[in-house]
């Protein structure tokens, strides 16, 4: 094979290869490399293939089975680094002169002779011995797919199983088998979906009740579609399989079909067993699929088989309760942070249109009205079915009287009342008394309406107000002290199966925006306007593009977003006579335009920003002028993101041109990808390779030109462009700084920079500084991350000048008062005593007030629940889901010390006598997520269970000590990356060579880092 053949980058570098390239280096490109640019270490795996193949290639050759294993057990002693123990024994061959696998089952030692337990690990041990990869079907007797897997689970210590549906003829050739599981108490995980005409209930309430496991259901709105199909079977071992192939479980396939499956081994392929494991976990966490409890959810899964579309029923079928999805879960709970931890009751949520945020505001106004009873107002958009709202809160309260719709023209005297916003409006909003309503709903805000929204947002004093959007605009934030408490990205609902899939085309149209004039953050409107109106030539590119990438234009529904009616209304006219229905939605014939495209009638409709388009059906998008404006592109692309019959995907057509540099590709890519800017110059590069599943992103090679010049180009404020950026906005607080200039805390401390330094280079007055105070603002970035309400607070009485002294604190709070010192001096800073360390940070006035400042920024970003850990560590001030750096870690649990500072603490683990628990300290490829309530951890360091660390580990809840999870979340900027808290864990299980172990938490896992992890 050539190692420089095209299609082979993964090539060793072997010496022959590097003196190859070193005369290509010296004939070609003196002084230069070929190629990209290698990576500084070659992957284990690529040199354990080359090794593996090295020692393939001997052991071919030597004939006598003895000297075989002498010369692999060579190689291993070799490479072994053990001590001699007993991993030792797991890895060295024996040679024992006769064949174990062609020792026959029934000689094994029969039950009841005493050595039951042994002959039975025996028989699965045997029944599995194969290392190789192989190919199965269900049809043939030679390689059953049926019979190879009663082999699997014969020897499999946890087994997990992804299928489309599940049967009970299915199950019966596996009854046995799922019978031995749970006799040794086997954990099996299944996910499956609610497909019609398929899933069976019968079936899987008997893979619950009877074999053990533990189900979660799919009910997405497609469930037809393809459905992975795979078997992972995990061994304590190590010498994992997997089954992975196009079978469901039914007899059709494990028996029948000529369906081919491929069986993966650990010992062959174990990157690809690797990728499927992780592949597994993140549909096991992801929001798409719930657990399933016949007890509980029987009728659901009945009612979703029988509806034969897959969606769940959460509203208004055979007297179900309403229950939340998962993101409406997640939702009511960041509401619950909002209100009860920050005290905020003005909130707003921010989601695409199609994502449940009526069923999300009933589901909250139950809760309220369960503690008290409240008077409820309900504000639609005009046009938007109250009807449908009304519903939607007497199904989610049980109560098919409660509320009633506003009659235009009448007074509104109801106490739960439904109305437009229009309604409103021309009643006199200043009519209504303004603490009437105790709860005021305001389900989405028509731009049109943006005065009447100021004056009923302004007036009503409500004891909670909710606000729900589908585009965090400012106009909408600034009633909600702009911020919002929950959004649900675009990106996101895409992959939990909320809204279809996008596939957004980036298509050059050849216009050169970059020297139009740009005005307060956006372009010239007029001048665009002049610019695209009339313009035949990039009115062919887009009617062009629109046949090419659109299969049938005769068929599709369209929304074209222009710059202007006048550009709406050219555009129109252009599609007419390109062969293309069209009209515009502008003016008078805004609704009949709106309502044509609804019909079919025209087949594309043209509306200029702020324009209301509510057609379900619409499939295409085009994006015909430049906005930067995140909320504007998710609201342009919203009109078209609703699942609806018939409806696979929407397509996005975006036309690109040549832009000034002010402009920001970044921030509208961030709603498609998630992706961060560097990350998003990577995705452009690679194509878009990690959008969610059906969605894709394609730019032409001259867009893709412009956007990556445009990422290129530099994003962060020099210190001396950071102090103009504040002088510009006047004397203010680093929050109110923040939010107005739009900023995030790490453009203000990236490359050392301090929020003190900022305000004295902007000449704005500052406090005094300190003997010390340039080493102390280095450090004030390391408190960005204090997110829990009782730590922001003491730390804030610890840095006041005039607050308490180290010795009039209690206990707790002087673990606190620890935590904050270390975080300061995490090698001690030459301090005697604690008092003495409080005393000489209060003497630098200036840095104390920017701790202050910088905890309260954070603090007021905080976007989860943080709970105190059990009662047994109750003196420990630490809380589960916050966020700790490794010095204050170990401040809490009573490892640091002035004679032992945690500054030179590195290690993946700390064992704490004071509180006897053990801080597991995991950093990115050192565990992974197997559930949200589960986590697997790999120690960094070679460790044995027969130690005494690792029998600890193993019987903590038998000998009193406790192990806290701490995992490493990635650093945002300069400051350092610090620890998110998973509480307190207790052992679930282990494997070996090398040992990982499994720990189950008291509390799940925060989803935002579920898909981190």
């Amino acid at each position: 094979m050539d190692p420089l053949a095209d299609g082979i980058p993964d090539a060793v570098r072997t010496i022959r290869l590097e003196r190859t390239l070193a005369v290509l280096r010296t004939r070609f490109q003196p002084g230069a490399s070929v190629g990209r640019a290698a990576e500084p270490v070659q992957s284990p795996e690529a040199i354990a293939r080359r090794v593996a193949e090295a020692v393939r290639r001997r052991i071919e050759t030597e004939p006598d089975d003895e000297r075989r294993n002498d010369l692999v057990n060579r190689v291993l002693e070799l490479l072994d680094d053990d001590d001699g123990g007993s991993g030792s024994l797991d890895r060295f061959m024996a040679f024992t002169g006769f064949d174990s696998g062609a020792v026959p089952r029934q000689q094994l030692p029969a039950a009841g002779d005493g050595v039951a337990a042994i002959g039975a690990a025996a028989s699965r041990l045997l029944a599995h011995r194969s290392s190789s990869d192989d190919v199965l079907s269900g049809g043939t007797a030679s390689s059953s797919l049926a019979v190879a897997l009663r082999a699997e689970l014969a020897s499999a210590d946890r087994v997990d199983l992804l299928c489309g549906f599940v049967r009970r003829d299915g199950l019966s050739l596996l009854d046995d088998a799922f019978n031995d599981l749970r006799q040794r108490g086997v954990p099996v995980r299944v996910i499956t979906t609610a497909r019609h005409g398929a899933t069976e209930r019968a079936a899987i309430d008997h893979l619950v009740e009877r074999g053990n496991a533990e189900v979660r259901i799919g009910y997405g709105t497609e469930p037809e579609r393809p459905h992975a199909k795979a078997w992972l079977f995990h061994r304590t071992s190590g010498d994992d399989t997997a089954f992975v192939g196009s079978t469901n479980l039914s007899r059709a396939s494990l028996a029948e079909g000529m369906e081919w499956t491929l069986r993966l081994s650990g010992t062959a392929t174990p990157e690809l067993l690797r990728k499927f494991q992780a592949a597994f976990d993140s549909h096991w966490t992801s929001s798409a699929v719930e657990r399933y409890d016949p007890a509980r959810d029987a009728p659901r899964l009945d009612a979703a088989l029988a509806t034969g579309d897959g969606v769940p029923p959460t509203i208004g079928h055979a007297g179900l309760q309403v229950r939340p999805l998962p993101h409406q879960q997640e939702a009511l709970a960041a509401l619950d942070v909002e209100r009860d931890t920050h005290d905020r009751h003005r909130n707003v949520v921010v989601a695409a249109a199609g994502t449940g945020k009526t069923v999300l505001a009933a589901l909250d106004y139950r809760r309220l009205r369960e503690r008290r009873e409240t008077s409820l107002l309900y504000v639609a958009p005009r046009g938007a079915s109250l009807e449908s709202a009304l519903r939607t809160f007497r199904e989610a309260l049980g109560d098919d009287k409660f509320g009633a719709i506003h009659i235009a023209g009448r007074r509104p005297r109801r106490r739960h009342l439904f109305v437009n916003i229009s309604d409103l409006v021309e009643h006199g909003i200043d009519e209504l008394p303004a603490g009437r309503f105790d709860v005021v709903v305001v389900d989405g805000f028509d731009p049109g309406a943006a005065p009447g929204y100021a004056r009923l947002l302004g007036h009503l004093r409500p004891r909670e107000l909710l606000g729900l959007t589908a585009a965090p605009d400012d106009e909408v934030l600034q009633h909600f002290d702009g911020r919002s408490a929950y959004e649900l990205s675009l990106c996101d609902a895409v992959a939990a199966e909320l809204l279809v899939p996008v596939r957004y085309f980036g298509i050059a149209d050849d216009v050169d925006v970059s020297d139009v004039n740009w005005k307060l953050g956006t372009y010239d409107v007029d001048a665009l306007d002049a610019r695209y109106t009339g313009n035949d030539a990039r009115a062919n590119i887009v009617l062009t593009a629109l046949r090419e990438n659109v299969s049938d234009v005769s068929s599709m529904r369209a929304v074209g977003w222009c710059v202007s009616d006048a550009h709406a209304e050219y555009m129109a006219r252009a599609a007419c006579e390109s062969g293309i229905p069209a009209l515009a939605a502008t003016g008078a014939g805004h609704d009949e335009a709106v309502a044509a495209l609804r019909t079919g009638d025209v087949r594309l409709l043209f509306a200029s920003d702020g324009d209301e388009v509510d057609v379900h059906g619409v499939d295409t998008v085009l994006l015909l002028w430049p906005t930067d404006n995140p909320a504007r592109f998710l609201r342009q692309l919203g009109v078209g993101l609703r699942r609806a019959p018939g409806k696979a995907a929407l397509t996005v057509l975006d036309f690109i041109g040549t832009q000034r540099p002010e402009f920001r590709f970044d921030v509208r890519y961030r709603a498609l990808t998630g992706a961060s800017r560097r990350a998003l110059r990577r995705q452009v590069e690679q194509g878009f390779t990690a959008l969610p599943s059906g969605s894709r992103a394609v730019l032409d090679p001259a867009a893709r030109r412009i956007v990556l010049a445009n990422l290129g180009a530099p994003s962060r404020l020099s210190r001396g462009q950071l102090a103009a950026d504040v002088r510009s906005h006047g004397d203010l607080p680093l929050a109110a700084y923040l939010h107005q200039a739009d900023r995030a805390v790490s453009d203000v401390y990236r490359n050392g920079g301090t929020w003190i330094s900022a305000r004295r280079a902007a000449g704005f007055v500052t406090p005094s500084g300190g003997p010390d105070e340039d080493v102390l603002l280095r450090r004030v970035a390391a408190f960005a991350h204090v997110d829990d309400a009782e730590r922001a607070e003491m730390y804030r009485r610890l840095v006041d000048v005039d607050g308490p002294r180290y010795g009039q604190l209690t206990e707790r709070e002087q673990r606190l008062a620890r935590m904050l010192l270390f975080t300061v001096w995490p090698k001690r800073g030459g301090f005697a005593s604690y008092p003495a360390g409080l005393a000489h940070l209060r003497r630098h006035r200036a840095v104390c007030a920017e701790i202050a400042e910088l905890i309260d920024v954070a603090l007021d970003r905080a976007r989860h629940v943080a709970v105190s850990l059990d009662a047994e560590l109750a003196s420990v001030p630490l809380a589960s889901h916050a966020r700790y750096l490794r010095a204050e870690i170990l401040a809490a649990l009573g490892y640091a010390t002035l004679r032992r500072p945690p500054g030179g603490h590195n290690a993946g683990a700390a064992w704490c006598p004071a509180t006897r628990t053990d801080a597991l300290l995991v950093t990115p490829g050192a565990g992974e997520l197997v559930s949200t309530e589960l986590f697997r951890w790999r120690p960094r360091h070679r460790l044995s269970t027969s130690s005494t660390t690792g029998q600890r580990y193993l019987r903590h809840a038998e000998q009193g000590s406790h192990v806290v999870l701490f995992v490493r979340e990635m650093s945002t900027g300069d400051s350092p990356a610090p620890f998110r808290c998973l509480g307190q864990a207790s052992y679930a299980e282990h494997g070996e060579d090398p040992l990982s172990i499994t720990w189950r938490l008291h509390r799940p896992m925060p989803s935002e880092l579920v898909v981190e992890w």
